[in-house]
């Protein structure tokens, strides 16, 4: 199964609400949390990610883009998320970060930057219900596509096989029509789509789109195999 998870990144903060409605049909809708330190920008927090939580008809997929996961990433999952998303490079303990999140009864994830070895996070595939593998450089949307990065994922897809593990393999960064089937033949099956959905004109149809090709380079993908 692939999901699709819209990133308000690309949307129009003015009419976040709106915005949200329109992509009703994904699966998860990712709000990015950015705080200026860890990238180099700064977007929503604590306010306007509750309220997000409280209107959204997807459950909530929050990226924690900032420093010190150790002492926040709890405070988001208070919110009303139900996936919680914190950095492998900016926690001082990512396991407690993840077994924290568990506890607080949300879905832990991971992420690690484009110079992060998979390592870090495979270590880590015991304590967390998804890994994200940045495909861009984290802090802006629309960046180009980073085609070097599936090697991770084609390592995750392994180890979480391996383990017969129940982990989502997220993809983060520059997914759109061009790019979603190089991802999901490297392994993800968990997709962050922000200007290739929010640019379209409808949201809706985009997001439906997306999944289909998803579904057809799968398909295709296993035939060959077989």
């Amino acid at each position: 199964m692939v999901r699709i998870a819209p990133s308000i990144l690309s949307a129009d903060f003015v009419n976040l609400e709106r915005d949200i409605l329109e992509v009703s049909d994904a699966d998860w809708l990712h709000v990015d949390v950015m705080d200026g330190h860890f990238v180099p920008n700064l977007t929503l927090g604590v306010p306007v990610v509750k309220r997000i939580c409280e209107i959204s008809p997807l459950p909530v997929d929050v990226h924690l883009m900032i420093e010190d996961p150790d002492t926040w990433a709890v405070r988001y999952a208070d919110l009303g998320a139900g996936s919680v998303t914190f950095h492998f490079e900016a926690a001082t303990n990512p396991r407690q970060v993840a077994r924290d999140l568990r506890a607080a009864g949300v879905r832990a994830s991971v992420a690690i930057k484009p110079g992060t070895p998979v390592e870090r996070a495979i270590e880590l595939l015991d304590e967390v219900d998804m890994v994200l593998v940045m495909t861009v450089e984290p802090g802006f949307g629309g960046q180009e596509f980073m085609a070097d990065q599936m090697p991770k994922f084609e390592a995750l897809r392994a180890a979480v096989d391996r383990a017969g593990a129940d982990v989502w393999l997220q993809a983060d960064g520059g997914v759109g029509r061009d790019t979603i089937a190089t991802v999901v033949r490297a392994g993800a099956d968990t997709l962050v789509a922000g200007s290739a959905v929010y640019g379209a004109h409808d949201r809706n149809a985009e997001v439906r789109s997306l999944r289909e090709l998803a579904s057809e380079a799968l398909a295709e993908d296993s035939a060959r195999r077989d």
